[in-house]
């Protein structure tokens, strides 16, 4: 089976998983606007897939053709639930399966999962060898990877990065921050270097992507000459401009960023219908909504509605009076 990481051309750029933000309707936008190589799930329970509970958890696993290669990205604490899981995502078609061994937040890590599996490196490695496991034979298996932070309250990139590096996986993405750090502190990418340069000493055949602080492309190059990394993936960078996978960045209009608004609108009503409440696409208006005349008074008046249809009415108005 290909094996895609291995297949793309390098500097390779990724949209980050980002939690009840990139879902299939979000992905499709960016798919058409200024796609990136590579694109990931919001992560999903492992656990909660083997429980009663799969039916809620599905609409998150869902994509269509137009994002390919897409990831799957899961996280849990059962080696055996990672296990079935992933024969499931390779069934489902999924170019590849990402481990999240990355995210902070406390009700996460408080059961001992992503970021916590930093301090359990027994559960981790039985997991990775779970996942892999369960994507396949050695020939036929769709690749597998790590999403991770640069150790829990204390850098530990060498220890930790080596750690993984011994474990076969096709990709490692390095976000630049420890866990207790949250969001909070600069992305250190010196640090984020030196897991690179670990891949090259040890000499195994495993990408190694940035992560952290990325709002353009041209920063994201930058990133790539000076670290090492194959290259880098872009989470909040996407809320300053859905156009950030652009390979020739310039300005875009008023009216651009309104007709991704109203694709993305209609996308989401056709998509989930009554089963994401309304609100939820609230989020997505400063992403669409900005650096214009009018943008913040437009995005307050967006923010009041309560329906597609009244946010459809206010777009609609706006290109009767321009």
């Amino acid at each position: 089976m290909n094996n895609f990481w291995k297949d793309l051309p390098k500097p390779i750029m990724i949209l980050a998983p980002m939690d009840d933000v990139t879902d299939i309707v979000f992905r499709e936008v960016i798919a058409e606007t200024a796609r990136p190589d590579v694109f990931f799930t919001e992560f999903t329970n492992v656990d909660g897939l083997q429980s009663v509970g799969r039916e809620k958890l599905l609409p998150r696993l869902k994509y269509t053709e137009s994002e390919r290669p897409i990831v799957a990205q899961i996280w849990g604490l059962q080696p055996k639930n990672y296990f079935e899981v992933a024969k499931q995502l390779k069934e489902m078609g999924f170019d590849g399966i990402d481990i999240n061994m990355g995210c902070p937040q406390r009700n996460v890590i408080r059961s001992g999962s992503c970021s916590a599996l930093i301090k359990n490196r027994n559960l981790a490695k039985e997991i990775i060898q779970a996942t892999k496991e369960g994507a396949g034979s050695a020939s036929r298996r769709i690749p597998v990877s790590v999403k991770t932070r640069l150790g829990y309250n204390s850098f530990i990139t060498e220890d930790w990065i080596g750690f993984l590096l011994e474990q076969g996986l096709d990709a490692i993405t390095v976000h630049g921050r420890i866990a207790t750090q949250m969001s909070k502190y600069p992305a250190n990418w010196e640090e984020i270097g030196k897991a690179a340069a670990l891949r090259d000493e040890m000499g195994v055949d495993t990408k190694i992507f940035g992560n952290g602080d990325v709002l353009s492309m041209d920063e994201a190059n930058q990133k790539v000459k000076e670290y090492g990394v194959d290259g880098v993936m872009i989470g909040r960078g996407i809320f300053h401009n859905p156009w950030v996978f652009e390979k020739q960045q310039r300005e875009h209009t008023k009216e651009e960023k309104l007709d991704i608004l109203l694709k993305h609108v209609d996308l989401f009503d056709k998509t989930w219908g009554n089963i994401k409440k309304f609100d939820t696409l609230k989020k997505y208006f400063k992403i669409y909504v900005n650096n214009f005349d009018g943008a913040a008074e437009l995005r307050a008046k967006l923010m009041e509605t309560k329906r597609v249809d009244e946010v459809k009415e206010i777009i609609k108005n706006l290109y009767i009076l321009r």
